[in-house]
């Protein structure tokens, strides 16, 4: 479980396919803190810590991951968002994020308004958003402004664009996104009815 407030970035130093998974090497600053078999959020998809060594550190994705997130996208020094998972009894400063990734988005549009910027996200997935509710894109949690089916707009501070990879974002980049674990479940229970 996470709060998907981003703790650090990473870079990928390394990618090695076996078969149809890939091993990612990481190195960010806490390194020395990680151990075999925690769980760390890249860009909001939950891997295991396969491997550590110096300031490194491996993950392995298998194939639904690939498929169903952006890593498949990452190359050698990529800049992935980092959050390792939530302490029981902590704050939950963002939302309750699973770190399972629905599905991708795209960044149709960047706007630049007076002290935030505007992102516009665009996806092909019967998931919803809607205004004033929650989602987490490449791991952030971020409030919903603008909801239409198949697109939604979040607005971001100077802060979160500085200390996420929200920077490195440009029209047509490709997003990992959760949806509302309670909207997920909300729909369900209509669809049934």
């Amino acid at each position: 479980m996470f709060t998907g407030i981003i703790e650090n970035l990473g870079k990928v130093e390394n990618i090695v396919k076996e078969n149809s998974n890939v091993h990612f090497t990481v190195s960010c600053p806490f390194t020395n803190e990680l151990k075999i078999d925690q769980s760390l959020a890249h860009n909001g998809t939950c891997l295991t810590v396969v491997d550590i060594e110096d300031d490194k550190y491996t993950v392995t994705a298998i194939d639904e991951t690939l498929i169903r997130t952006n890593l498949g996208t990452l190359e050698v020094g990529s800049i992935v968002n980092l959050e390792r998972c939530m302490m029981m009894g902590a704050r939950l400063d963002g939302h309750v994020v699973q770190g399972h990734v629905d599905t991708t988005g795209i960044c149709k549009e960047i706007i630049e308004n007076d002290g935030s910027t505007e992102f516009v996200f665009e996806y092909d997935y019967d998931d919803v958003t809607v205004s004033k509710g929650s989602i987490t894109v490449n791991g952030v949690s971020l409030t919903v402004v603008q909801s239409e089916k198949g697109l939604f707009s979040v607005h971001i501070i100077p802060y979160t664009i500085e200390h996420t990879n929200f920077k490195t974002f440009k029209i047509g980049s490709v997003v990992n996104l959760e949806f509302d674990i309670i909207g997920k479940y909300v729909k369900r229970l209509m669809s049934t009815k």
